[in-house]
């Protein structure tokens, strides 16, 4: 009993001679630290809070450039879905006016701003939010007003994005960045704001959040394609995921007993690593550390945008200030010494000013907002026809999430071609063909390595190959522009065959079957890292001329070629 008592005399000690005006006094560290600092207590989450706020900003920063570089091609004034044309159609809809009932279908403050250049609106949306989210990123400071200002920016792309923006970290990020704007207090600018420890409901919100997210995508494989139950998905996941790396060229060539042993690891750490979240502080940080693994393992194995590390964050809440300790320097007058200050100040007892209360209504006012949205997604993971991937309020504050629910067994691709012909049913017509920026197509250009960047127009062709041309009218729209030679749409492509001469006169869509070469095979050894086989026609030769309907009807502005 002597030892404890000791210490808390110290601790008082020091109380009182900060209160008197004395230097205040700084216990030592453990020996053999070297440092006067002493180790971060277990069950505090200063330090938590600035790695989290740090991860936010990251991946706002890569999404917000991801959108500055993209965002005038595919719906800017001459983009492939141009985002002026559908708040138009949406005001139509509700009566030509922007009432309550728009705002909420579309929630975006673009409505606000100037229509008539929205190639600069975009623009500056995106600068806005590359500006605030690097500031937070490199100071690891933010307060409310910051992260608010990052999560309407987004928050306004991502309505107006329309399919371009239909993919489910879009609304995770969201939904990542509404946690993040109340890890922060309202005004203060500092890393470790005084009075202000991060709320434990808060830290919970993203420890629900990735219980979700796990169990959402583990339940869905469960509850889909045959072959997550026989064990046979990762026979083709790594051929057939919508844009391989070269990892997964070689993953794919392991042997069937390892895929078997892959999948059974995804089952466990999607349905029963998840629940070792209410298992304690240890098995929390068990939790932690394996979500972050298997996280890596994808980004490895594949180029799945920012959603891995993306899904890293909210794991990140699993660690107190003793686990992530590490990540910071204990020099004195760091933070380690200056959140084990506040701790002392803390513990003697020092009067909280009135805005520390009513912080804490406010951080239960959002708990509640959080258990009431929850309750949809929770019926959603229990039904048997569980979706995956929706949002059932227009915010996108609490989301159900899910990935591969089904896999497809067979890799197709659509391959742009062109033509100078004057007669597209020529047997002698020169077809030549457009690469896009890392989807398969050259067979023997190497599979890329991109993430967490995103090319969105190489996803969507991904999808609209295993579907027509019809469900996909922006292909169409693609392939006027391309005959147009449009500077700006061609920025989204690789290569352009026809740069330096003349426009082709005619663009159609080939579909092929596109499968990995053998390492070490004969393809292989010539160069290849693919092998293909034609279907047929994905859409007929199209010119610009025969086109021009089409986007009349459309509304679509017709293409100039530059």
């Amino acid at each position: 009993m002597a030892a404890p008592s000791a210490a808390l005399r110290q601790r008082r000690a020091a109380a009182a001679d900060g209160a008197r005006g004395a230097p205040e006094r700084v216990v030592a560290g453990p020996a053999g630290s070297g440092v006067g600092s002493p180790p971060p207590p277990p069950g505090t989450f200063w330090l938590t809070r600035i790695v989290l706020l740090r991860s936010i900003a990251l991946l706002y920063f890569m999404a917000f450039l991801v959108a500055y570089h993209q965002n005038k091609q595919l719906i800017g004034e001459k983009g492939l879905l141009p985002c002026k044309l559908y708040l138009q159609n949406v005001k139509k809809y509700f009566k030509g006016k922007i009432n309550l009932d728009a705002l909420s279908y579309a929630p975006t403050i673009i409505w606000f701003l100037d229509w008539s250049d929205m190639d600069s609106t975009l623009d500056y949306l995106s600068l806005l939010g590359l500006a605030t989210s690097a500031f937070v990123l490199i100071t690891g400071c933010a307060n409310m007003v910051l992260m608010s200002v990052l999560w309407v920016l987004y928050l306004s792309l991502v309505n107006v994005g329309q399919i371009w923006y239909s993919f489910g970290w879009e609304s995770q990020l969201l939904e990542t960045g509404f946690l993040g704007i109340f890890l922060c207090p309202l005004w203060t600018l500092s890393r470790l704001p005084r009075h202000t420890p991060p709320s434990s409901i808060v830290i919970w919100g993203f420890r629900w959040l990735i219980f979700r997210i796990m169990l959402g995508a583990g339940l869905i494989k469960i509850r889909g394609d045959r072959c997550w139950r026989e064990l046979t998905c990762m026979d083709y996941h790594y051929e057939t995921q919508p844009v391989p790396n070269p990892i997964a060229y070689f993953m794919h060539r392991s042997p069937w007993w390892f895929h078997q042993f892959e999948t059974l690891v995804n089952h466990f750490i999607e349905l029963v690593v998840p629940f070792f979240l209410f298992l304690g502080r240890r098995m929390c940080v068990v939790h932690g550390l394996l979500q972050i693994l298997f996280q890596v393992l994808l980004i490895v194995s594949g180029n799945l945008s920012f959603l891995n590390w993306l899904t890293i964050v909210p794991s990140i809440a699993c660690f107190d200030d003793s686990s992530l300790g590490f990540l910071f320097s204990s020099r004195r007058g760091g933070v380690k010494e200056r959140v084990a200050e506040m701790q002392l100040k803390e513990a003697a007892g020092e009067q909280l000013p009135l805005g520390c209360y009513v912080r804490k209504v406010v951080n239960i006012s959002f708990g509640l907002l959080i258990a009431y949205l929850s309750i949809p997604v929770v019926l959603n993971l229990l039904n048997s026809r569980q979706v995956m991937n929706t949002s059932f309020n227009p915010l996108r504050i609490v989301n159900t999430y899910g990935a591969f629910g089904s896999i497809t067994k067979e890799r197709t691709e659509v391959v742009l071609q062109g033509t100078s012909s004057l007669d597209p049913n020529d047997p002698a017509a020169v077809w030549e063909e457009y690469d896009f920026k890392c989807k398969p197509g050259d067979l023997k250009r190497r599979p890329c390595f991109i993430s967490p960047y995103h090319y969105r127009l190489d996803w969507l062709m991904w999808f609209a190959a295993f579907q027509t041309y019809e469900q996909n009218e922006w292909i169409i729209h693609l392939a006027g522009k391309l005959l147009a030679q449009e500077e700006e749409t061609l920025s989204l492509m690789a290569t352009n065959p026809f740069a330096g001469r003349a426009p082709p006169r005619w663009i159609r869509g080939e579909h092929f079957k596109y499968k990995f070469s053998r390492p070490g095979g004969k393809h292989a050894s010539e160069g290849r890292w693919w092998i293909r086989k034609r279907i047929g026609p994905y859409f007929p030769p199209v010119n610009l001329q025969g086109l021009k309907k089409f986007y009349e009807d459309r509304n679509w502005p017709y293409p100039v070629r530059d």
